[in-house]
């Protein structure tokens, strides 16, 4: 039985929508298409579900990075690869501390449901590589033409923009025009993502194609 989740305009001020449930593919699906995703509170609490209001988003059209950051892409040491260790990233995602978070909401739970996602075809993550070592990356569902980017880690400097970067080019070669960042951190930020009404993002979703694309199709052109 398919999961049906409340109206988006009854979750809280912070966004809280549902309490409950599990992370299945079915209903991870069923949430990413309405524009709810899980964001658990703490390992001791049950599962929640999050659509908040403002959204945060990055259009292509609005991508832009430092002359500085362009200087290091033309000398970067790295190497990029796509969907070859989703597990390792995500873990990688989980482990790595943040200044604005107390601990990791990438529980167990959370990797288990996105690496079933992943292997049903609909997550991917870009790694990034130093000599052959996992420096960095960031993992997000890919539902058709409804992309989001869930998490990302470094290592090394600027991996994790590498990343970005590399996620924006895959888009552009797909015509996608923007994807879901949930939130707006500071590097979302300096590469050109913002805030918008979640009735507009609403809007903006139902305008995509949730099942043409899919992930194999995404990474095509850039797998070789």
């Amino acid at each position: 039985m398919a999961v049906i989740f409340p109206p988006l305009e009854t979750a809280t001020p912070e966004g809280l929508l549902a309490v409950g449930g599990n992370l299945d593919v079915e209903t991870l699906l069923t949430a990413y298409k309405q524009g709810i995703f899980p964001w658990p509170i703490s390992n001791d609490s049950p599962l929640t579900w999050f659509s908040p209001d403002p959204r945060g988003i990055l259009e292509i059209k609005n991508f832009h990075i430092s002359k500085s950051f362009q200087r290091f892409l033309k000398k970067s040491p790295y190497t990029i690869r796509f969907n070859e260790n989703f597990k390792e990233v995500i873990q990688n995602c989980a482990l790595t501390k943040r200044s604005h978070e107390e601990g990791t909401w990438i529980s167990q739970e959370i990797i288990d449901g996105y690496t079933n996602l992943f292997n049903a075809g609909y997550a991917y993550c870009i790694e990034v590589y130093l000599e052959e070592k996992l420096v960095g990356g960031l993992y997000g569902t890919c539902i058709g033409e409804i992309i989001s980017g869930e998490s990302m880690f470094h290592h090394a400097d600027n991996a994790s923009k590498v990343a970005v970067c590399s996620l924006v080019e895959i888009l552009k070669r797909n015509s996608i025009s923007w994807f879901d960042t949930q939130m707006v951190t500071p590097i979302i930020s300096s590469f050109g993502g913002y805030q918008i009404p979640r009735s507009q993002y609403v809007k903006m979703l139902k305008k995509l194609d949730a099942i043409s694309l899919t992930r194999q199709q995404m990474f095509l052109q850039v797998s070789d």
